[in-house]
This record gives structure tokens, sequence and C-alpha cells, in this order.
């Protein structure tokens, strides 16, 4: 892919961070649809270091990220997407969805940054009631 496609000048680079609810979604590509505005053609670098949970519910938020990048002609590349992440997608099949920036290619230093930023509180979680665990006597660990 040439640089001009993914990551030259006049990329705008996003960042999300922490556990994304799936309640967070439809807010996040709200924001994320005002940050492109009428810009068609335009390059979105997502980067995803700040990710604390790689599950179902992330990949479900940079799909629906990546559709509304191109309802507005925009594409959207991941960067720094850690194994966990790029499996994952993988799995649910969506590698030629939500690409990562290819290897080597670079954004330049004139970048964008956006305050688009998933982040939450993580709360506390108590146990399911009625679950309990048992530990049988004869099932000793070494």
């Amino acid at each position: 892919m040439p640089d001009s496609a993914a990551g030259g000048a006049g990329a705008l680079v996003v960042f999300l961070e922490g556990p994304i609810g799936r309640s967070e979604i439809p807010d996040l590509c709200a924001r994320f649809e005002e940050l492109l505005g009428e810009g068609p053609g335009r390059r979105v670098i997502c980067d995803v270091a700040g990710l604390t949970e790689c599950d179902a519910v992330a990949v479900e938020a940079l799909a629906r990220l990546q559709l509304t990048a191109r309802r507005l002609g925009c594409h959207l590349w991941l960067r720094h997407a850690g194994c966990e992440l790029r499996q994952l997608i993988a799995l649910v099949g969506l590698a030629d969805v939500v690409p990562s920036l290819p290897t080597g290619m670079r954004v330049e230093p004139a970048e964008r940054r956006s305050g688009i930023e998933a982040g939450r509180q993580p709360e506390q979680r108590e146990p399911p009631v009625g679950v309990e665990e048992v530990v049988q006597p004869d099932d000793l660990a070494p």
C-alpha cells in the first residue's frame, strides 16, 4: 500500500484508550463522525495502544468506526495493534475490514491528534450469586 494511501501528510490520528463498553460505541462513532466532518478520502490512523481489553466489544467498536469512516469516504487503519487484538480481528473475519497499518509505514510528524478516547473507570464486580469455587481434597496441585 503506497505511503500516500495510508499514513502520509494530512492523516488524522485518533486514540482509543481503556476498556470500551458496548453502550459507549454509538457515542464514540458520533464523536468520530463529527471529527471527520466533510473530508472524503481522508486517511485516519486509529492508535489502539491504550486499549486495556482486547475483546469482542473492542473489535465491534473498531468495525463500527471503520463503517463510519467508509460511509464518509474515508478509510481507517490500526496502529500499535497487539498480537491478541489482531488475532481476534482475524478470528471474527474482519482482518480485511479493519486492517493494521502496514509494517514500516510511518505517519508524518505534522499529524493532527484527536480527542476521541473511550476511557472509563473499571467497575468493581461481585461474583455471580450461587457460584462457589470447590476444591477437591484429592486434587492437589504439585
